[in-house]
């Protein structure tokens, strides 16, 4: 049985990592964690909808500061507070297309990463902070104001 955050997003799915199974590290949220994750999980069904109701991969959600640092994540990575999340939905279209739709939407994200032409970041804000709406796009020349294609 799955813990269920939200109709379609469980906690097992937000707190996956093959890191930290092959390196038997610890990667259980806190009870702070597990309330940021529920909002992620919200964020993500509304991303779901946007995106007409197709199923979301996740790639990375929670990770704990030992799964954050073998992964090389940044020191201050919001995947460690259980706001954010790494994910595709081929079905719905590329990567670029899918930040493309809910920078166009009324979806509350902090921030909105197009990375490496393979997969969507959303980062969710602090509760009681505002998003910024940030949009930005990772390659190998580094980091980029704006959702950019990548060649």
């Amino acid at each position: 049985m799955t813990n269920l955050l939200s109709p379609n997003f469980s906690l097992d799915e937000l707190t996956l990592s093959e890191t930290a199974a092959r390196l038997h590290l610890d990667n259980t949220p806190s009870d702070r964690v597990l309330v940021n994750l529920r909002r992620t999980a919200n964020v993500l069904e509304k991303i779901r909808a946007r995106l007409g109701n197709k199923p979301i991969s996740v790639s990375s959600g929670y990770r704990s500061k030992q799964v954050n640092t073998a992964v090389k994540g940044s020191n201050n990575s919001f995947h460690m507070l259980g706001l954010a999340c790494d994910f595709t939905c081929p079905s719905a279209g590329s990567p670029l297309q899918i930040c493309k739709m809910i920078a166009a939407s009324d979806i509350p994200f902090d921030q909105l990463i197009h990375e490496y032409g393979r997969w969507i970041h959303v980062g969710i804000a602090v509760e009681g902070v505002s998003p910024r709406r940030q949009l930005l796009t990772i390659d190998s020349k580094g980091v980029r104001i704006g959702l950019h294609e990548i060649r």
